[in-house]
């Protein structure tokens, strides 16, 4: 049963999971430690076990949940509103701003590579955030054939996995070499294939 905290305990357990999120993002969890967390986040012992009571693994799975929150956040207010051109196209350039600013301290590679995917409650985050992300491009495919604005005949779904697949490939070459290029070759040639590229 999911403890029901209050405003205030809200407050006290989502503080810690931020610190710790950007604590393993600048760290990796390998080197990171409860005593480290505790220190970054001025969190006492019998605080950090009150809202994690499994220790470090509970913690882990709290910091994979905002990790998968913030992927899409970063995105917002455009993800959820993909219904024009002008939309899809500053979407486009959203993404690749955050990937080019946060490099390989992004959420997504918080999620998928630091918090790794041995874990099956892990990997559940990691698929529902999927999901989600994909969910959202296939309705702004939708969006755009219903208005005539892209050539009829696209598969939302098809499409949309490989406008994901693309992001998703770009930024683990960033986070290997530093470089944004791939992520904004590989999206503009996904969009592109769709009938959103600019040209």
């Amino acid at each position: 049963m999911e403890r029901v905290l209050t405003e205030r305990g809200r407050a006290t357990r989502d503080r810690i999971v931020e610190g710790a999120a950007r604590l393993l993002r600048e760290r990796g969890v390998p080197n990171v430690g409860l005593d480290d967390i505790r220190a970054a986040t001025a969190t006492s012992k019998s605080q950090l076990f009150h809202y994690f009571p499994d220790g470090k693994s509970d913690l882990l799975l709290a910091v994979a949940e905002y990790e998968a929150a913030e992927v899409i956040a970063d995105q917002q207010p455009m993800l959820g509103d993909l219904v024009d051109l002008a939309t899809w196209h500053a979407w486009r350039d959203r993404v690749v701003e955050r990937y080019a600013a946060q490099g390989d301290r992004c959420p997504l590679t918080a999620l998928t590579a630091q918090l790794g995917l041995a874990d099956p409650a892990t990997r559940t985050i990691i698929t529902r955030m999927y999901d989600r992300w994909q969910s959202h491009l296939a309705d702004g495919v939708r969006a755009l054939t219903a208005a005539g604005a892209i050539p009829p005949g696209a598969d939302p779904d098809r499409s949309a996995t490989a406008i994901l697949t693309a992001i998703c490939g770009g930024a683990t070459m960033l986070q290997a070499t530093n470089r944004i290029t791939y992520l904004e070759v590989a999206l503009d040639d996904a969009l592109s294939t769709l009938g959103v590229g600019r040209g």
